[in-house]
């Protein structure tokens, strides 16, 4: 059973099916289908109107900024509704939000990007069956007493941690962009201070950037800080 918070996503290919709702009605009746059951909530919708060969999707990116600002999952009656571009599901995948297709409900997390991306999940999966035979190699070695690390090794996992931290750094930039608008809205209701700010937001229900539910004056301040 669906579980979370949900933004759908629907996609109509014609200006003739998006006024009269063809095809609009089915989408929205097949998410309405899958997430019967369990304890979700639907918390944005998003139409699209545009070819389903053409990358330039500003619903769509409405509709991931809004999961990444929700913490929420984005729903799409069918895979063909999204894109049959392999390259573009690959940037998809890489915006940091889960994607479920009410056409594949066994599509998500490791193995739903294997699927979707094909060949170049194919490489990715590797990559990790390199690296969990790795781990359990040297977790074997270190059981039998072996002196692990060298010179050469901790450089690289300097420069990992390196990587990591300019990572989250760059996911933390991409939210506080993704906040920008909305802390706007906010301002424009007629909050001013901070504080009213990141009530404001917690009223919306936008969870924090680790998770949490209630904003502080202080967190606004950091987030506004990026944004600028």
């Amino acid at each position: 059973m669906a579980q979370g918070k949900f933004v759908a996503y629907y996609r109509v290919s014609t200006n003739r099916q998006g006024r009269s709702g063809l095809g609009l009605e089915a989408q929205r009746e097949t998410v309405r289908s899958f997430l019967n059951g369990g304890s979700w909530s639907l918390v944005g919708e998003f139409t699209e109107v545009e070819s389903g060969r053409s990358d330039e999707r500003p619903e769509l990116v409405k509709a991931l900024t809004q999961c990444r600002i929700r913490g929420a999952t984005l729903i799409v009656a069918n895979v063909s509704r999204l894109t049959r571009s392999v390259a573009f599901l690959s940037r998809l995948l890489e915006a940091g939000v889960e994607v479920r297709f009410c056409d594949l409900p066994q599509i998500e997390g490791p193995t739903g990007r294997f699927m979707l991306q094909q060949m170049v999940a194919v490489a990715e999966l590797e990559a990790g069956l390199i690296g969990d035979r790795t781990r359990k190699a040297l977790a074997a070695a270190k059981a039998r007493g072996k002196k692990l690390g060298t010179p050469a090794n901790l450089q690289r996992q300097d420069l990992g941690r390196e990587r990591g931290r300019a990572a989250r750094t760059r996911i933390a930039d991409a939210r506080a962009l993704d906040l920008a608008e909305t802390i706007k809205d906010v301002r424009a209701s007629g909050a001013s201070s901070l504080r009213e700010i990141a009530a404001a937001l917690t009223m919306r229900g936008i969870p924090t950037a680790r998770g949490g539910a209630s904003w502080s004056a202080t967190q606004v301040q950091r987030v506004s800080n990026r944004a600028t």
